[in-house]
């Protein structure tokens, strides 16, 4: 069944017009897959971004358009691979998500569900919007930064777990606001996370100094000695 790729965050109505026009389903390009390695891009580069070439590679004769996000929302890697991929012969269409028509309220990232199944719902968001009511809670940890490469990172927080960053920033439908992406509450002990080889890396360090919380970043699957580091800051916070 042939399918339209997508990676970051494009606009909503882009998305579902094009598919309510080509009758296709969507499919996040940005998740590990499990598909093998095409070396198209450097070993030490973003693992999220070589997801995305990686994917397309594989799902080759499945995909009849790509709707890759290029503009702020997402970074420059992102829009070198819409430009390699582009050369290769692959359909990409380029879209730009750094003016939203309105913000979205944000109840997902602050709701009692388990941190998974959060930023699972959050980035359903891209292409449906929420309708539904969460319990909320009161943050005893946050977590800050873009869903990881190796979701297991997420089961080890509690569910009394807020998100920040990047992440929250789609749920409120504003992925490209750097004020919204820096913020983070005060007195809630939070882990700032980032991709390896991520421009992000920036932002989760500076910030992690700047408000006490731990800063971790990954390249591909998360090592027992990340494992330890995020349950110790999380129990001892």
């Amino acid at each position: 069944m042939p399918l339209i790729g997508y990676w970051g965050h494009p606009p909503l109505a882009l998305l579902q017009r094009y598919r309510r026009e080509l009758g296709q389903e969507l499919v996040d390009l940005d998740v590990g897959m499990g598909h093998p390695e095409t070396h198209v891009l450097p070993p030490t580069y973003c693992r999220i971004i070589r997801n995305i070439v990686d994917n397309v590679l594989a799902l080759k004769g499945e995909l009849s358009l790509i709707v890759a996000s290029v503009g702020e929302e997402k970074c420059d890697q992102g829009r070198f691979a819409a430009l390699v991929l582009r050369d290769m012969g692959f359909p990409v269409v380029e879209a730009r998500n750094d003016k939203p028509a309105r913000r979205r309220e944000v109840t997902i990232a602050t709701s009692d569900l388990p941190l998974r199944e959060k930023v699972l719902r959050i980035m359903d968001t891209v292409h449906t919007p929420n309708v539904l009511r969460y319990r909320q809670c009161r943050p005893t940890v946050g977590y800050w930064g873009v869903p990881p490469h190796d979701l297991r990172l997420l089961d080890l927080f509690p569910s009394t777990t807020h998100v920040y960053g990047w992440t929250r920033c789609v749920e409120a439908g504003c992925p490209a606001d750097l004020e919204e992406e820096m913020a983070a509450d005060e007195g809630v002990p939070t882990v700032f996370f980032s991709q390896v080889f991520c421009a992000k890396q920036q932002l989760a360090k500076y910030l992690a100094e700047k408000h006490g919380g731990l800063y971790v970043d990954a390249d591909g699957q998360i090592t027992t000695s990340i494992a330890a580091r995020v349950e110790a800051f999380i129990r001892f916070a």
